[in-house]
């Protein structure tokens, strides 16, 4: 699905009237100026930051009314559809959203909807579906999110060849209802059964991404318990990412870590060769695209061609290799993935 980045760039080039990559032509002569988009995750989480880079961008670069933060929602799903609400009020009539139940956010994207606001899920796709093959279960306009089991097949297969592909390997990770962390789980398991019983999954730790302390003790602890048994790490949550890399760092054992995103410790630990690596989101591209085809759809320009359709906003290896060019990637991607809204996922006046 994915192009080239010349091809890509050949493409936007081309499109010169109905959903340009130009301000005004994408905008409808200014008409992108209308829309205001609320960029609101559940709550706070590193993770998110991005997505305010990512709206600027797209402000500054298709005339965008604006895009507002909001991560005020405190992990209830009360108070995010109260944040929610608050932002419709103050005049923004576009809405990309990462629900904090995977499960109710459904409810809160049909009233958005109910009440003609453009609506796309970020981050994550609700629960409970094929989010591939069911997209008509997705009450928002479109869902773009890490693949979030492909990401983490990618990090285990990493982890598991640094490993020498055997050994004791341990799955740090988040929230163990929500959506994205079953599909983390699933994509640990298929790279160790991958080898034929020579990698064993001595442990999967959940619930240890709310913050760093309480990561930090996790990992703590699992280092004193059990640190001699353990080959390698792979972590698919933010906040495990760098207390795995914290705890490797301190205790020197020889364990085999690959994290996941792009904290400057990450990022350091890997130029430093104290961890091996790190698969990184897209969250910038998130903000991003989000917040050009929520300004596409908020003015009537464009049409989702699948109503709900899934997107993978991209999944990178970064290990020593790439660690100072990882983000230039990123970025093109982002580009490409715009250009297949444009080109392939809508229709547009």
């Amino acid at each position: 699905m994915k192009k080239s980045l010349l091809a890509s760039l050949a493409a936007v080039a081309l499109l010169v009237t109905g959903c340009s990559s130009s301000s005004d032509s994408a905008g409808g002569d200014g008409e992108f100026g209308s829309i205001k988009v609320a960029l609101v995750p559940g709550g706070a989480h590193p993770y998110f930051q991005p997505w305010k880079d990512g709206g600027a961008a797209a402000v500054s670069e298709f005339g965008i009314g604006g895009t507002e933060f909001n991560e005020t929602g405190e992990w209830d799903q009360t108070k995010h559809n109260a944040a929610i609400d608050a932002m419709a009020a103050q005049g923004y009539n576009a809405f990309g959203v990462f629900g904090v139940s995977p499960t109710d956010i459904n409810t809160t994207f049909a009233g958005l909807k109910a009440k003609g606001f453009a609506v796309g899920s970020l981050a994550s796709c609700p629960g409970g579906y094929d989010i591939v093959k069911e997209p008509q279960k997705n009450s928002a306009d479109f869902c773009l999110s890490t693949d979030t089991g492909k990401a983490a097949y990618l990090a285990a297969t990493a982890v598991i060849k640094e490993m020498g592909g055997k050994g004791n390997l341990v799955h740090l990770t988040g929230n163990a209802v929500d959506a994205n962390t079953i599909r983390r789980m699933d994509g640990v398991k298929q790279a160790i059964a991958e080898t034929g019983g020579k990698v064993k999954l001595l442990t999967t730790i959940t619930d240890i991404d709310s913050d760093l302390q309480s990561a930090t003790k996790a990992v703590t602890d699992l280092l004193a318990a059990k640190g001699k048994q353990i080959n390698g790490i792979v972590t698919t949550a933010y906040n495990p990412a760098v207390a795995a890399t914290d705890g490797v760092a301190s205790t020197k054992l020889p364990i085999k870590v690959i994290a996941i995103d792009d904290d400057q410790k990450i990022l350091d630990a890997i130029k430093s060769g104290v961890i091996s690596g790190t698969v990184v989101q897209n969250p910038w591209g998130q903000g991003y695209v989000g917040s050009w085809v929520l300004s596409a759809l908020g003015t009537k320009k464009c049409t989702m061609n699948t109503p709900g359709l899934y997107v993978d906003s991209g999944s990178f290896l970064v290990t020593k290799d790439n660690v100072d060019t990882y983000n230039d990637t990123r970025q093109a991607t982002s580009k490409e993935i715009l250009t297949a809204f444009q080109n392939e996922y809508m229709t547009c006046k």
